[in-house]
């Protein structure tokens, strides 16, 4: 079975949903010209403004974050394309004509509608198949490139503006999982009559202190400041909006947000997604992922019998419900098996803290007493070793 992995998204026909989003790895002419022989079907600009030149950076600008030596992230105090406009509709211009195929989205930020309309007109004339909007941006508000803008009305306002200039050319807006209410922000895009939005931005962090000196990271010669979060810890969040946009509104989603394998790709097609706007994995691992990513994504959807992405996009949505809806008076119990349980003692520990006591140690191994089990699932949650499921009780189980 032969499996197409071509997607419709704003009304443009992508070779795949894989686009990289707008990053350093999008900043360099060279490096995009590498990622669409490679087999990236589009990439999204790093963002650009009027006037880019009177930010001034700082560095370093990325710092790693770790939890128990396990790479969850990135935060980083960048700002916008060290480019001027010219230059970034040269890149447009130059991309376009080489790969007419490829999907190329300049990602704009402005502070009035002057500006906003004068970057969509300027990039719709130099050849671009998407306009991107980077509405919320801390640092950008500080240097005077954009407005702080996340309520609904805001937002609306700039995406009828951006759409009235770019015309037929499709108009997407970034949108913020800090947005006070991020739904109703998408809705208010839905009425403005652009095309799509882009879910999630990067979320505002801090990484830690220093203990020693007690200055908080990135030390930028004895100062910090806050940045931006990107990588596999937005994940959850992402998947999160990304859904909730989907049920609500009538708009494509180009979901953003912690994408580093094939299966985080197929979980937010799943949730209602069109396309794939992939970062920091890149920073790790390099352009050649994209390879990985789609004969993944295409094994996953052979092996399911799904033969196009029309099968594949919100096709997990109606499994989501209120939670008054889900299913009530069914029991659970926790099933440990024994010839994967490493006797790591968490599953204890946890249910003691937190459960029902149900576990008992019963030479140094675990066993649930199921008269105490009620299934809550903490257990298994805090199990390394995928030694615990949940289960119907029924006599033959490892329990007490």
């Amino acid at each position: 079975m032969s499996v197409d992995l071509s997607v419709d998204y704003c009304g443009i026909k992508l070779e795949n949903p894989f686009i990289l989003a707008p990053s350093p790895s999008t900043d360099h002419l060279e490096l995009l010209i590498q990622a669409f022989e490679a087999g990236w079907a589009g990439a999204v600009l790093k963002t650009v403004a009027v006037d880019s030149s009177i930010v001034s950076r700082v560095f370093p600008l990325v710092r790693r974050i770790e939890q128990e030596s396990a790479f969850i992230g990135l935060q980083n105090i960048d700002l916008v394309s060290e480019h001027s406009v010219e230059v970034i509709e040269q890149n447009v211009r130059t991309l376009k004509k080489r790969f007419p195929n490829k999907v190329v989205i300049p990602s704009i930020m402005a502070s009035t509608k002057e500006d906003w309309q004068s970057l969509a007109k300027r990039f719709v004339d130099a050849g671009a198949d998407i306009i991107e909007c980077s509405i919320w941006c801390p640092h950008g508000a500080e240097w005077g490139l954009c407005t702080m803008v996340q309520e609904p009305v805001g937002t609306e306002q700039i995406a009828r503006w951006v759409k009235e200039a770019a015309g037929d050319v499709p108009v997407v807006i970034k949108l913020s999982a800090q947005d006070s209410d991020i739904i109703a922000t998408a809705i208010a895009v839905e009425r403005s009559g652009a095309d799509g939005v882009c879910a999630i931005n990067t979320i505002k962090s801090i990484t830690g202190v220093n203990l020693t000196t007690l200055i908080p990271y990135p030390n930028v010669a004895g100062l910090s400041t806050y940045g931006g979060l990107s990588g596999p810890a937005l994940k959850p969040i992402a998947l999160r909006c990304t859904a909730e946009i989907a049920q609500k509104v009538d708009l494509d989603i180009a979901a953003s947000g912690g994408i580093t394998t094939w299966q985080d790709g197929a979980e937010f097609l799943l949730l209602g997604a069109n396309t794939l706007q992939i970062c920091t994995a890149v920073l790790r691992f390099g352009i050649g992922i994209i390879g990985e990513l789609k004969s993944g994504l295409g094994g996953w959807m052979e092996e399911k019998g799904m033969h196009s992405l029309t099968d594949v996009i919100g096709r997990s949505l109606p499994y989501l419900v209120e939670h008054s809806q889900l299913p009530r008076g069914i029991q659970f119990i926790s099933n440990i098996r024994a010839e994967v349980c490493k006797g790591c003692g968490n599953c204890y520990t946890a249910c003691q803290s937190g459960g029902h006591q149900a576990i008992s140690l019963v030479e140094g191994l675990p066993q649930v007493i199921m008269s105490k089990c009620i299934g809550c699932g903490i257990c298994r949650a805090m199990c390394s070793s995928g030694a615990i499921s949940l289960v119907r009780p029924t006599k033959d189980l490892n329990i007490i």
